[in-house]
C-alpha cells in the first residue's frame, strides 16, 4: 500500500503501521513524487488517503489537495481502481475523495458533484468516540453486521447530499458505507451524530465496493488498549480499526 503525504497531513506514520500490522509493505510517499512519475502507481495495490489537515485546510477541508488530484492524477487514479485495486480515504482522505468525485462514485471529477462534506452543526471542532453500524455488504473494507467504536476528530464532517433525491440514490445503490448510531445501533441527534450528517452517515463506498471515505480514524483505535475502556472490557486481538486494514490486505493477498 501507499500512503500519500502531503502539506498537513499527520495520521499517515499510525496508517502505516496499521496496515504493517495487517500484513502489508506499506510506504509513505510525497503526492509530488506521485505526480512527478504517475508509473510508480503501478507498483501498489492500495492507495490511502490518510488523515489531517491537508494544506492547513485553507479554502476548505481537502479542497486543495482535491485540485491537485483532479489537476494531475485523476486519470491514473480512476485507472488504479479500474484494475481492481482499493482506495481508502480517512477523515481528510475522505473529504478528498468527495471533492474530487471519486465519491461517491458519481465521476463528477472535481465539478459541482452531488455530496459534500462540511462544517460541523455544533460549529465547533468534535474530538470524541462514535459508533458505526454497516449499511451495506458489498464493500470489500467492511465486516457485515459488525458494529465499530471508533474516534472523529474534526472540524468539518458533516455530509450534506444536493437534494434528497440523492439521499435516496445513495441508499438504494448502497453507497452509504457506515452510519453514526449508539451503542445499541439506533441513530440518533448529537453527540451520537457528531457533526449533524444527513441520515447519520459517516462513510461511503462507490458503484465497485473497492473505494472507501468514512470521517472516523481506524488508524486510532488499532490496539485495544486505545479504547477508552479497554480495561473494563474482555481481552482482545486487535481495535475495532484494524477490521477494516485486515479486510483490506485480506482481498488484494488473495486477487494479487
Amino acid at each position: 500500500p501507499i500512503v500519500l503525504r502531503a502539506a498537513g497531513i499527520n495520521c499517515d506514520l499510525e496508517t502505516e503501521h496499521a496496515l504493517e500490522l495487517a500484513g502489508a509493505e506499506a510506504r509513505r510517499v510525497h503526492i509530488n513524487r506521485i505526480i512527478e512519475d504517475k508509473s510508480a502507481l503501478d507498483k501498489f495495490q492500495i492507495i490511502v488517503f490518510p488523515g489531517g489537515f491537508s494544506y492547513g485546510d485553507d479554502v476548505a477541508a481537502g479542497k486543495i489537495l482535491a485540485n491537485q488530484i483532479v489537476h494531475h492524477l485523476y486519470e491514473p487514479i480512476q485507472k488504479f481502481i479500474d484494475d481492481g485495486k482499493l482506495v481508502l480515504g480517512i477523515c481528510n482522505g475522505f473529504q478528498v475523495l468527495v471533492k474530487v468525485g471519486i465519491l461517491p462514485g458519481d465521476n463528477s471529477g472535481g465539478k459541482q458533484g452531488t455530496v459534500t462534506i462540511t462544517y460541523n452543526d455544533s460549529g465547533k471542532f468534535e474530538d470524541r468516540w462514535v459508533y458505526l453500524a454497516p449499511q451495506t455488504e458489498k464493500c470489500i473494507f467492511i465486516e457485515p453486521g459488525r458494529q465499530i467504536y471508533l474516534p472523529v476528530a474534526h472540524g468539518e464532517g458533516k455530509v450534506v447530499t444536493k437534494d434528497t433525491d440523492t439521499l435516496e440514490k445513495l441508499k438504494s445503490n448502497g453507497y452509504v458505507a457506515f452510519k453514526y448510531v449508539d451503542e445499541n445501533g439506533k441513530e440518533g441527534d448529537y453527540p451520537i451524530n457528531p457533526n449533524g450528517s444527513v441520515d447519520s452517515i459517516a462513510g461511503l463506498t462507490d458503484t465497485t465496493g473497492r473505494v472507501l471515505g468514512l470521517m472516523p480514524h481506524p488508524e486510532r483505535h488499532f490496539r485495544p488498549t486505545q479504547h477508552p475502556h479497554w480495561s473494563r472490557l474482555e481481552k482482545r486481538q486487535d481495535g475495532d480499526g484494524m477490521t477494516i486494514f485486515n479486510n483490506a490486505v485480506k482481498y488484494i493477498q488473495e486477487n494479487f
